[in-house]
């Protein structure tokens, strides 16, 4: 086959690949559009206003929190645990000396109904900056590629046989969706001060319909209630919550610096870990659209119905049965970022990545910020998605060009996190 063969090849399956789908239109960068729907601080079900933070935290965000199990992710388990099973040194000095390399197997417990069941083997491969000897923050991330792909290191673990993101259609695929997608500029990352961890969270639901249906009700047993089982994006949340269970048992990290990064899927699913984990210090959800920073009603882009039935594992089936009805929904996704406050959260965007509807998440910011503003901060300070500030607690990054994580990005993240998480760690 030739190579312009492949090329095209190429293109034409990430441009119905169903993730995203490329665009000659612009993203408004104002706040044109409808509000977010129900206000934040109104009343919500049987209960009153909300204006105290206190009233906040121990009244109105458990009773958000089940809203969006009942609505959109499914229901999560009661209770949880993660077993260390071995952990080693890779190498002390990967990366030109700039990090230490450790790989950890694990095995997590998970609790529906009294019923527990355990997850399969998984495996976390961290990186430790060799420039700090205090405590750090740690990134972790979670990708549609495999770990031994986002850590390009050949001491890193793999099964035999296993795919990676390397080859022809990868290299195509970085072109299209930016240098950046499947690995991050690690030695900037530990140059800069900050611990990196990382897992597939393929190994333990698989992003494909079928594999994935099968894996969530195996790890489901004892939820019996089909339409609120909980799907993909709400247990990669929860994968999120499993490495910080070993991450907060290692001295070398600094325990309020655990900051959830996700692109796409996995940027819903971070945010999704933060509004239920308060041991997650911060989020980046970078481009996660609809059923993460984006609102529902009324919204541009990718639709419930559109990605319910391309991707029938991410949600429960009540989300599903809103396709058509949004404005019937009790809860929006500005809800869900308000439950992170008063953490961090970057919530990242492109300008013509109108499927992952930019308009919406710079909305649902608005909506979200009188709650950082009850907890005594700020909120969003920006009128308009394209001034970003990122020593805001609650952020906006708006760049150029269309869905994928490319150079410009990590510099936004990383002041960011600079101004949120490094002053403590110095």
């Amino acid at each position: 086959m030739g190579f312009l063969r492949v090329l095209m090849l190429g293109f034409a399956l990430l441009l119905t690949s169903g993730c995203v789908k490329l665009t000659i239109a612009w993203a408004d960068l104002s706040a044109q559009g409808p509000i977010a729907a129900p206000a934040a601080l109104d009343g919500f079900g049987a209960a009153g206003p909300v204006t105290r933070a206190e009233d906040w935290t121990t009244d109105r965000a458990p009773i958000l929190r089940q809203a969006f199990q009942d609505h959109i992710y499914g229901v999560l388990p009661e209770a949880s645990s993660t077993e260390l099973i071995e952990s080693r040194v890779l190498d002390a000095a990967a990366f030109d000396g700039a990090g230490r390399l450790e790989e950890y197997v694990l095995r997590s417990t998970l609790t529906f109904n009294g019923v527990t069941q355990k997850t399969p083997r998984y495996v976390m491969n961290v990186l430790y900056p060799n420039n700090r000897t205090g405590p750090v923050p740690v990134i972790l991330k979670q990708s549609f590629c495999p770990r031994w792909s986002t850590i390009p290191h050949q001491a890193v673990a793999r099964p035999e046989g296993a795919r990676s993101c390397d080859g022809l259609f990868f290299s195509i695929a970085r072109s299209v969706f930016g240098r950046y997608i499947a690995t991050p500029p690690l030695e900037t990352i530990l140059q800069r001060g900050y611990a990196f961890a990382t897992i597939y969270p393929s190994e333990i639901v698989p992003d494909n319909g079928a594999g994935g249906l099968e894996a969530l009700a195996n790890l489901s047993v004892g939820h019996e209630d089909e339409a609120t089982r909980w799907g993909a994006i709400a247990a990669w949340g929860w994968a999120y919550s499993r490495m910080a269970d070993i991450l907060l048992a290692d001295e070398r990290i600094d325990d309020a610096g655990l900051v959830a990064y996700g692109h796409s899927r996995y940027g819903k699913a971070a945010l999704l870990a933060a509004a239920y984990d308060e041991r997650i210090g911060g989020v980046i959800a970078h481009q996660s659209g609809t059923g993460g920073a984006s609102l529902n009603r009324l919204k541009k882009g990718e639709s419930i119905q559109e990605i319910t039935d391309s991707f029938p594992h991410w949600f429960s089936k009540t989300y599903a049965g809103y396709a058509g009805q949004e404005e019937t929904m009790p809860v929006d996704q500005h809800q869900l970022i308000a439950l992170v406050a008063p953490r961090p959260v970057l919530l990242g965007n492109a300008r013509r990545d109108v499927w992952s509807d930019p308009n919406g998440a710079f909305r649902a910011a608005l909506g979200a910020s009188p709650v950082y503003e009850l907890f005594g901060d700020k909120g969003l300070m920006q009128e308009r998605g394209d001034v970003f500030k990122p020593s805001a607690r609650l952020s906006y990054w708006m760049r150029p060009g269309t869905h994928g994580v490319v150079k410009e990005d990590w510099p936004a993240f990383l002041a960011f996190l600079d101004a949120h998480f490094m002053e403590r760690a110095e």
